[in-house]
């Protein structure tokens, strides 16, 4: 198995395009991870890291999570990419809600561009908002020494710099690495912090951590059985003389996976669960922000089992806007494609709809309950850094995702995939 994998990884190295891509890849993530680390300028860092490891930085300690460390180091991309999930995310939203923007939407590349550019805009918007209540949080944490308008206008200026370059980072490695910028940058940010939670993890008990990387093993395994999980509905083309040819005739199949929509729904569910959160953070702990942020806080059950929900939601939501029956059945039966037993056109539409509506229940289902993982966590084992099942899915899902993309380019090139 070891050699197959070695052989695997020496023949993507020998193929010049995937070379070039993974090389991108791997500079554009050292970029990334540089510029978690360059300090944005005016700000006391001494006195921000007392606010963050006092345990009182609440939903912010949580956003930490996804920049990497960025945050609590405040660097210049301590805002990461949170901004422009959430911006796309508004976007998708709207793109159901407004007649126009479905109408781009459906005119292919030049509609995406347009929408691409709406979705940069509001990252820019979101960011000089976020930057400010970063601002707010850091001025009354005594961390803004000597504080005026242009020092001010300097930091939340540097701030949004970072979170457009992160952007512009992400759809580099989208259009010419390899897999989705998005999900490999919060996956780049979520394995930098492994190591600092397993030095965590030995202040424990023995069963503790037994039971711990038992459950995380489980976790695992148990996200890319359903990753990986598909109902394959059989499709055949009816015979037809084309020239003097004789065409179709063949037999196939069409993939419906048990989770289809992926690693989105839990980003997306996350970003939205944290919009309310982060504000109310920067207005203090007294009157309505004080009562938001002790029942919508990270580690509450009622943020828990609402982030679960719009993950349900999500899931349903995201399948549908990739995956559409009736074009599907429309495509079949414009080629003499055909499901056995089902009329073509409508039928099968709907065939293809009530398929694709039980299988991704199971999945949301799923996805749900790695959202209450980490919650349960805290409770049962008391452990002393955020866990949960989201990571490991985003980090497994991104994984197999990128292993995906690799094994398309051999198997395209004759040579033997990663995965059988």
């Amino acid at each position: 198995m070891n050699n197959k994998l070695w052989q695997s990884l020496v023949n993507a190295w020998k193929i010049p395009d995937l070379r070039t891509k993974l090389i991108f890849t791997a500079a554009m993530i050292a970029i990334y991870r540089f510029g978690t680390h360059v300090p944005t300028p005016g700000v006391d860092l001494a006195a921000l890291q007392k606010f963050f490891e006092s345990g009182s930085a609440g939903v912010i300690g949580f956003l930490d999570l996804f920049s990497g460390g960025a945050l609590a180091r405040v660097s210049l991309f301590a805002l990461g990419i949170m901004p422009y999930i959430t911006a796309s995310i508004i976007m998708q939203l709207l793109t159901v809600v407004i007649p126009k923007l479905e109408e781009l939407a459906k005119e292919g590349e030049q509609g995406q561009k347009e929408i691409t550019k709406y979705t940069r805009w509001l990252t820019v918007g979101l960011s000089f908002v976020q930057a400010m209540g970063y601002l707010a949080l850091f001025r009354s944490q005594n961390a803004l020494p000597n504080l005026n308008l242009w020092r001010g206008a300097l930091i939340v200026s540097a701030l949004v710099a970072g979170a457009v370059f992160v952007m512009w980072l992400g759809e580099l490695i989208t259009a010419r690495g390899i897999g989705n910028g998005m999900s490999i940058i919060i996956f780049i940010s979520i394995v930098s912090r492994i190591p600092s939670g397993a030095a965590k993890l030995v202040t424990l008990s023995l069963v503790t951590i037994i039971l711990f990387l038992v459950i995380a093993l489980a976790v695992v395994v148990g996200v890319i059985w359903i990753t990986t999980g598909e109902r394959r509905v059989p499709v055949q083309y009816a015979k037809r003389v084309v020239g003097r040819r004789m065409m179709g005739g063949t037999s196939t199949f069409i993939p419906l996976k048990v989770n289809m929509a992926g690693v989105i729904p839990v980003i997306f569910a996350s970003s939205m669960m944290m919009i309310i959160p982060t504000f109310t953070q920067f207005l203090g702990t007294g009157g309505i922000a004080g009562w938001f942020q002790r029942t919508l806080g990270p580690s509450t059950f009622l943020f828990i089992i609402l982030e679960a929900v719009l993950i349900i939601i999500f899931t349903y939501f995201y399948t549908a806007v990739t995956f559409n029956p009736i074009d599907q059945a429309d495509n079949l039966k414009k080629y003499g494609g055909f499901v056995p037993g089902v009329r073509p056109g409508r039928p099968t539409a709907e065939y293809l709809d009530r398929i694709l509506t039980r299988l991704t229940f199971p999945g949301a289902l799923f996805l749900a309950a790695l959202a209450v993982l980490p919650w349960l966590m805290s409770r049962t084992l008391n452990v002393p850094f955020y866990f949960g099942g989201t990571s490991l899915l985003i980090v497994v899902g991104v994984a197999l995702d990128t292993m995906r993309q690799m094994e398309a380019q051999l198997l395209m090139r004759h040579y033997e995939g990663f995965l059988k």
